[in-house]
This record gives C-alpha cells, sequence and structure tokens, in this order.
C-alpha cells in the first residue's frame, strides 16, 4: 500500500487514483439505474462509452493495494477512448456533426438526448465531463509520482 510508513500518510497519486475509480463507479451506477430502473434508451455511442467506462471500475482498485502507477497506461486508453467517442456524441446532438454520421440504429437515435438537467446538461455532456475528470486525475496522479 502507498502509506509512508512514519506519518501514516495517504499518497497523492493513491488518493487520485482512489478518486478516479469512485468517479467511474458512481458514472457506472448512474449509467446503469438510467437504463434499467428509469428505462431510458441506450445508443450505440452510449454503449461504446459504457465499454470504456465499465472496466475502470474493475480495474482501477487492483492498483490501489499495493499501488502500481503502471494502471494509469491501461486505464488512461479508455479514458481516451471513452472521451473522444463522449465529445462525438456531444458534437452530433449539438448539430456539428451531421446526423447522416450517426452510427446508431433507427430505434435509438444517438442525436436525440432523454435526459436534460439544468437545459444543456445531457448524458452525452456527463459522459464527456466524467472522462475528462478521470483522464486529468490520471494525469496528475501519474505526474505527481514522478515528481515525488
Amino acid at each position: 500500500m502507498s502509506v509512508e510508513p512514519s506519518s501514516n500518510q495517504i499518497s497523492t497519486p493513491w488518493l487520485m487514483l482512489f478518486f478516479a475509480w469512485a468517479i467511474a463507479t458512481i458514472a457506472t451506477l448512474a449509467s446503469l439505474f438510467f437504463s434499467e430502473i428509469v428505462k431510458l434508451p441506450v445508443c450505440s455511442l452510449c454503449w461504446y462509452q459504457r465499454i470504456a467506462m465499465y472496466p475502470l471500475v474493475l480495474i482501477i482498485p487492483l492498483a490501489l493495494f499495493p499501488l502500481e502507477q503502471k494502471v494509469v497506461r491501461y486505464v488512461g486508453i479508455l479514458t481516451l477512448f471513452g472521451w473522444l467517442v463522449a465529445l462525438f456524441h456531444v458534437l452530433l446532438v449539438a448539430g456539428v456533426i451531421p446526423k447522416s454520421a450517426q452510427p446508431c440504429v433507427q430505434d435509438i437515435p444517438c442525436s436525440e438526448t432523454h435526459l436534460n438537467l439544468f437545459g444543456f446538461m445531457n448524458m452525452p455532456m456527463m459522459s464527456l465531463l466524467t472522462f475528462s475528470v478521470i483522464g486529468l486525475l490520471l494525469f496528475f496522479a501519474r505526474n505527481r509520482d514522478h515528481h515525488e
């Protein structure tokens, strides 16, 4: 574990990885809640984002006990993939990318949103923000480890 024996303090990279795991876990539970309980439809792009998010919940804790910084390489790739898909999805919903470019089926179009909070916060935007925060935490955890 990454606890310094003399001061009993948890290292900053460990905390950053822990918060990245907590955010990924909350995002996973929220996506399952909205699809399985609320019954919101899940488009193809949402599935790709889930494919990038769900493994983070299992992989990151494996790197916490003991702290293994190399996990940032692996979860960073998943995070980048999810971020790129989420960005594409946000741009598609915003109309920047034409609807003809959407990979979704007719029954569940990717350009429609079924949840809108505060007038701008839809599911693709929440996904983009989630992947952004996780990516930043991973970046700082890795860089902080090199400086300590």
